[in-house]
């Protein structure tokens, strides 16, 4: 038994000889980098959604724009491996919606207003997009871990 469990773990780390560290922690890492971004989407979904009704309060002033979430790999020398990470949030540029509104205080002279450039469905599908790939990243993190158990359960 201890010699299969020896031998299970050479496979592993041979079949793994780039990465400087244990491959199942490696793994790890990727599952959490991935469950962390995309939780950082989350909060920029629900910050877009909480304001998609945001306006200006006269004419003069822009209302709430949409953020939007850029990702970047990076490369981690300790785990041998690309790791997804937030590179930056910016302001969504497209234009904003004008509504008829004359009555509303940041009217214009023609009586728009200038709405947030925020689509619910958009970020709806967004929010749905960014749960679905935390929930893969979550999964891969507990057969990760699982893995981990059997092994040392062979090493005894």
């Amino acid at each position: 038994m201890i010699l299969h469990a020896f031998v299970l773990i050479n496979l592993i780390f041979a079949s793994f000889a780039a990465a400087t560290e244990d491959p199942l922690v490696s793994a790890s890492r990727i599952a959490f980098s991935g469950m962390q971004s995309q939780s950082e989407r989350l909060k920029v979904v629900a910050q877009n959604i909480a304001n998609a009704e945001v306006t200006g309060k006269n004419p003069s002033e822009d209302p709430y724009k949409r953020k939007i979430i850029f990702f970047t790999n990076d490369y981690d020398e300790k785990a041998g491996t690309i790791l997804l990470k937030v590179d930056s949030i910016r302001e969504d540029q497209s234009e904003f919606e004008m509504r008829y509104l004359p009555e509303h205080p940041a009217a214009d002279s023609y009586g728009f207003v200038k709405y947030p450039n925020v689509n619910k469905i958009i970020e709806m599908a967004d929010a749905k997009e960014a749960q679905s790939s935390f929930e893969a990243n979550a999964a891969s993190l507990e057969i990760t871990k699982s893995n981990q158990l059997k092994i040392l359960e062979l090493m005894r």
